[in-house]
């Protein structure tokens, strides 16, 4: 399976990438010793990496990928190592003048799973709202839930590999 991001499926894997997650914790002193540790949530997962375009037509590749990246908003992006998920295009970068036939880049996705999906009327109510790419998955593992547990508290879900953007789920 080839990486893929919106409409581009990458011709050749990049060839790094890294993933970097991080917790977010809060120290908080204890009158007469002590301490507490809070933990204050993950953060989103941040996706970096390398790549290079060869063959006839790589600038031209690139620039393809470019108007990706130029469109607004996230999108499911698939990576054959990496889970499925729904994510930010945040950098392009050229890292050597391009040449028709080759061309070095560099680029961020970070996941798209934000608190502002998680502020909305319907989350408060014990409700999520699938928006296009979502997952069960992604969902479950948004909200510290299993797949099973969601559709334990959905079921109506007679297929889970067939939500749909804009149905509600409970999560709750």
């Amino acid at each position: 399976m080839a990486m893929r991001y919106k409409s581009f499926i990458w011709p050749n894997d990049p060839r790094t990438y890294t993933l970097s997650c991080q917790r977010q914790t809060a120290l908080h002193k204890i009158p007469m010793g002590g301490f507490v540790v809070q933990d204050l949530g993950r953060t989103g997962t941040v996706m970096r990496g390398e790549g290079e375009f060869f063959g006839a037509g790589a600038y031209d590749t690139f620039r393809r990928l470019l108007q990706v990246f130029r469109q607004q908003g996230p999108g499911l992006l698939l990576h054959p190592m990496w889970q499925t998920g729904s994510a930010y295009f945040t950098r392009l970068q050229l890292t050597q003048e391009p040449r028709s036939n080759y061309v070095a880049y560099a680029f961020e996705f970070c996941e798209a799973s934000g608190g502002a999906q998680r502020a909305s009327g319907a989350q408060a109510k014990g409700y999520y709202v699938m928006q296009e790419a979502d997952t069960l998955w992604s969902v479950a593992q948004r909200y510290d839930l299993s797949v099973r547990q969601l559709l334990a508290m959905n079921p109506e879900i007679a297929n889970p590999n067939r939500v749909r953007a804009g149905q509600k789920v409970r999560i709750a």
